[in-house]
C-alpha cells in the first residue's frame, strides 16, 4: 500500500511538503503541488481523512439539521449546501430533525457529540436555548438559515415583510375579503417562519382598515400541497363568507388551494385570487403569483459563512445577520381584481 513517504520520494520533496500539498493546508508552490498530486495519482495514494484529522483537529464534515427532506424548499436548500460543501472538500452528515422530544434531544446531546463534525447548519429549525448551548459547549460554529433561536450567524428572508408584501398585492388589486392559509403553529410560534408570515398578513390588513375575523380570516394547515388542499376546502366551503383572495404561506399550499378551488367549482382568478411564497419550480406551470426566494443560493451562502467561521475563507466579512436575504414578487395569472 502506498504511503506519504513514497509520494514524497517520487515527487522529490519532504514528507511534510507532500502532506501540505495533498491536504491543502499550508503554503506550497503551485508547481510543487502539481508534482506531488501527479506522484500521488501515479502510485494510487489516497490521503487518509482520519490522519489529517489528527493533525488539524478538523473532520472536514459539516452537520446539517433540517425538519423535512420531502418538501421542495428544504430539498433545494440541501442541494445548495451539498454542492458548496463538496466544492470546498467537505462531507455532509444529515439529521432529519423531529419535533421536540427524546429523538430530537438525542441529536444534540448524543449524535452531534459522538459524530465528529466541524460545524452545524440549521435549516428552518426553531432552536431552544439548551440546543444552542449544547453546540457552544462543543465549540462548533452554528449557522442558522431561517428558523428562530439564539445564534450569532443567522441568514433569513424577512418573512414578516414577505407576508405583508403578498397581502398588499391582493389589497392593491381591490380585494377586501382576504384569507390567509397559515402554516401549522403560526399563532403559537410567532417567531417562526409561518408565525412571521402570519404577522405580515395581519399588519397589511390592519393598515388597510380591514378587521381580522370575517373579512380577514386565518386558518392553519401543514405547509404542504395536501395541507393546502385540506385547509382550502375548509376555508372555501362556506359560500356566505367565502374570500375573494387567499394568501398561502407556501407555494405548495397554494397549489393545494388551486386544486381545492377546482373541486368546488371556483374559478381562479375570477372568483378567487391566490398568491404563495417560495418560487417553487412548478410555480410557472401553475401560473402562480408568488413571492420568490432562492433556496439553493441560500444554502450556498450558509456554507460560505460556515467556511469563514472555520477560517477556510478569508477577505470578505461575514454577512450582516440583520440584513434579509433577497425576495421578489412575481405576478402571474392566479391573481386579478375581484369581480
Amino acid at each position: 500500500m502506498a504511503a506519504i513517504g513514497d509520494v514524497a520520494r517520487l515527487a522529490g520533496v519532504s514528507k511534510a511538503t507532500a502532506s501540505r500539498a495533498l491536504s491543502g493546508r499550508g503554503y506550497v508552490a503551485d508547481d510543487t503541488r502539481r508534482r506531488v498530486e501527479a506522484a500521488a495519482a501515479e502510485i494510487g495514494y489516497i490521503a487518509s481523512p482520519d490522519a489529517a484529522s489528527l493533525v488539524t483537529g478538523r473532520t472536514k464534515n459539516v452537520g446539517v439539521i433540517i425538519p423535512f427532506v420531502n418538501r421542495w424548499f428544504f430539498g433545494e436548500v440541501l442541494e445548495g449546501i451539498e454542492r458548496a460543501l463538496l466544492g470546498a472538500g467537505y462531507d455532509l452528515t444529515l439529521y432529519n430533525l423531529s419535533e421536540p422530544g427524546p429523538g430530537r434531544a438525542r441529536v444534540f446531546d448524543f449524535f452531534l457529540a459522538r459524530k465528529r463534525v466541524d460545524a452545524v447548519i440549521a435549516v428552518g429549525v426553531d432552536l431552544d436555548e439548551h440546543e444552542v448551548a449544547s453546540l457552544d459547549r462543543r465549540e462548533k460554529p452554528l449557522v442558522c438559515l431561517g428558523g428562530s433561536g439564539g445564534a450569532a450567524a443567522r441568514l433569513s428572508v424577512d418573512d414578516r415583510a414577505v407576508g405583508q408584501l403578498a397581502t398588499e398585492h391582493l389589497l392593491h388589486l381591490g380585494h377586501t375579503r382576504i384569507a390567509h392559509l397559515a402554516g401549522a403553529g403560526a399563532a403559537a410560534m410567532p417567531a417562526s417562519v409561518q408565525g412571521q408570515r402570519r404577522r405580515g398578513f395581519l399588519d397589511a390588513v390592519a393598515a388597510a382598515g380591514i378587521p381580522a375575523g370575517e373579512h380577514a380570516h386565518i386558518l392553519e394547515a401543514e405547509m404542504s400541497m395536501p395541507g393546502g388542499h385540506t385547509g382550502a376546502l375548509q376555508l372555501l366551503g362556506h359560500p356566505g363568507r367565502r374570500p375573494t383572495a387567499l394568501f398561502a404561506a407556501s407555494d405548495e399550499m397554494a397549489f393545494g388551494t388551486i386544486r381545492a378551488a377546482e373541486r368546488l367549482g371556483i374559478d381562479v382568478p375570477a372568483d378567487l385570487s391566490v398568491i404563495g411564497v417560495d418560487g417553487h419550480e412548478y410555480a410557472e406551470m401553475f401560473e402562480l403569483t408568488t413571492v420568490e426566494q432562492y433556496p439553493g443560493e441560500q444554502g450556498r451562502l450558509a456554507v460560505d459563512v460556515v467556511l469563514r467561521l472555520l477560517d477556510e475563507a478569508t477577505a470578505d466579512p461575514l454577512p450582516d445577520s440583520g440584513a434579509p436575504l433577497p425576495t421578489r414578487l412575481v405576478v402571474r395569472s392566479t391573481t386579478s381584481a375581484p369581480r
